[in-house]
């Protein structure tokens, strides 16, 4: 097979800063193809909401620790999930360090600008991944995450009902402000900004204590059920994306769809009347001049996360625990067995085998 001819390099000014744009030709997103879908449209769409007077890109990833989920050959080709910083970079790109589930450290990157952002684009970084923390203390996350999963038998539309119907009325009840956006796929993301004074654990477990309140109102309709086998057809409310090293696309990041969607902040009653599809590189930076960022309020309700934690006081009374930590975390204390319910029940069968005659 031939390889493709390759486009000559190009140099982007970027808030006067000089950017190199490689192989700008190259398909990133086949079913765009050339007309929507090219490493230049990507690149330019990152130009264009991080270089516009409110930079809302670089509100969701200025001083966070940021993953990058890079495609160098197109959503098609091979995923490099990097969590280091790339040893050769410019000048203008920083770094900050980060502490590892293990207690291994890395220098991640460290946005300050959108000629950051724009050169990780040219890496081919379709999808930016932050720490819920800033680099001036990366133990203490600022942001605890609601994500809403849907799970097999489920959609955008039972996501959003979960949202609209149980999540939104709790935090108003709480007294807690949530900022929606959609995941870019079929989930949606809420989040609440919080005083950085709780490390990972704390925050885990208030964000627990949250989920399983709304699983409790939502009528059999949401689950943090951790394993996949006991969740059913119902939206999984993923607590562990308030671990430490768990990363959610961040607000206006590219997700790898065909139609290159973008996780994208909406009011409330924008959430309502959405579909994932109405919002892409094509779409969002107009969407964005006829109005503001929904998320531009977000440093401005930063609040205790005490009621809640009140709340998993009150779960732990009740026997309600720990649930179980991602696979790649070591063993916590207080955390429940992570070992498959069907698997667990099968090796203590074995175990009391001799006694079931």
């Amino acid at each position: 097979m031939a390889t493709a001819k390759r486009s000559p390099a190009e140099e982007l000014d970027v808030d006067g800063v000089p950017v190199r744009l490689s192989n700008p030709d190259k398909i990133y997103f086949p079913r765009l193809g050339a007309e929507g879908g090219t490493k230049r449209h990507l690149v330019e769409y990152y130009r264009a909401i991080t270089t516009s007077a409110d930079a809302p890109l670089l509100d969701a990833l200025r001083d966070r620790p940021t993953h990058l989920q890079r495609f160098p050959d197109g959503v098609e080709g091979e995923e490099i999930y990097q969590k280091r910083a790339p040893a050769k970079r410019p000048d203008h790109v920083a770094t900050c360090e980060i502490t590892f589930p293990s207690g291994r450290k890395a220098d991640a990157l460290r946005v300050r600008s959108a000629a950051d952002v724009v050169w990780a684009a040219n890496l081919g970084c379709v999808t930016f991944h932050p720490w819920a923390v800033r680099c001036g203390d990366t133990d203490r996350p600022d942001e605890l995450r609601i994500d809403l999963d849907p799970q097999p038998g489920t959609d955008f539309g039972d996501a959003r009902a979960v949202a609209l119907d149980v999540v939104r009325p709790l935090l108003d009840e709480l007294g807690l402000k949530g900022f929606p956006k959609t995941s870019g796929g079929r989930g949606i993301h809420i989040y609440l900004r919080i005083v950085p004074e709780w490390d990972f654990v704390g925050v885990r477990r208030a964000g627990i204590a949250l989920m399983r309140e709304v699983e409790r109102r939502s009528g059999d309709r949401a689950t943090t059920a951790w394993w996949k086998e006991e969740r059913g057809e119902r939206i999984f409310l993923d607590f562990n994306q308030n671990a430490r090293d768990k990363t959610i696309a961040s607000a206006y990041s590219v997700r790898r769809t065909p139609i290159a969607t973008v996780s994208t902040p909406l009011t409330w009653d924008e959430l309502a009347d959405a579909e994932p599809d109405d919002f892409t590189i094509a779409t969002v930076p107009a969407l964005l001049t006829r109005r503001p960022d929904p998320m531009s309020g977000l440093d401005d309700a930063a609040h205790s996360i005490d009621v809640l934690l009140g709340m998993a006081d009150r779960d732990e009374a009740a026997g309600l625990g720990d649930l179980p930590y991602p696979p790649n975390h070591p063993k916590m204390p207080g955390e429940p067995k992570r070992v498959q319910p069907s698997r667990d029940r099968e090796l203590k069968s074995g175990q009391n085998g001799g006694n079931n005659t």
